[in-house]
């Protein structure tokens, strides 16, 4: 048997022990792998038309005949980890089977994730309603009780809301969130594929650190 040993590379003397399992122990950062120079920053965007901090973010669109298409995308100077996406869907008497308080949509919203390496990778499909939204986000936040449920009151003047968050952690179990790579055209994207003009407000705030 031959005895090894694995010591970091700093010069500290530190050395990997192992577990009564024989596992190795390590320590979970709040970020992904890096070097102790690089800086974790937070990062929040709302998707916009052109996928930029300087477009519009008003999602109530007509894409009914030509889709109309948000997006969040990647920068040229940090990578960027998204980890939620808190959407807003307002309309006076909204309910849960109804998208705002218009009837469930025809075509649907699409949220898809669109890479260089990976292609496109469709998150979900043909969301209609509002509780396809609150579905999506696994019900969460849940709040209220029966008709109520998930539902905030008085969010643009006297309208009510649904305001689910879609966690990629707890969707998909990535830690950190969707990788946007530094100096690519990633990108997280909603298309909306029918006319959703007349209700009060629809849009989706992205949340997560850049490095």
């Amino acid at each position: 048997m031959i005895k090894t040993q694995v010591e970091d590379g700093f010069g500290t003397g530190r050395r990997l022990r192992l577990g009564v399992e024989g596992t190795a122990q390590v320590v979970v950062h709040p970020h992904p792998p890096q070097e102790e120079s690089l800086s974790t920053i937070p990062y929040r965007q709302y998707l916009t038309d052109d996928g930029t901090t300087s477009g519009s973010n008003d999602m109530r669109v007509d894409g009914s005949t030509t889709p109309q298409t948000f997006c969040i995308k990647a920068v040229e100077d940090f990578n960027l980890y998204i980890r939620n996406i808190a959407i807003v869907i307002s309309d006076a008497g909204a309910n849960l089977s109804d998208f705002g308080s218009i009837a469930a949509l025809t075509n649907g919203i699409d949220i898809k994730w669109i890479t260089q390496d990976l292609g496109t990778v469709d998150i979900a499909t043909g969301l209609k309603s509002n509780f396809d939204f609150v579905q999506t986000a696994l019900g969460q936040p849940a709040f209220g009780t029966g008709t109520s449920s998930f539902r905030a009151n008085n969010v643009v003047g006297t309208s009510e809301a649904y305001i689910p968050v879609i966690s990629f952690p707890d969707l998909f179990g990535f830690s950190w969130g969707i990788r946007l790579r530094k100096g690519t055209k990633d990108k997280i994207c909603f298309t909306i594929n029918d006319n959703i003009t007349s209700i009060d407000r629809f849009d989706a705030l992205a949340a997560g650190i850049k490095f």
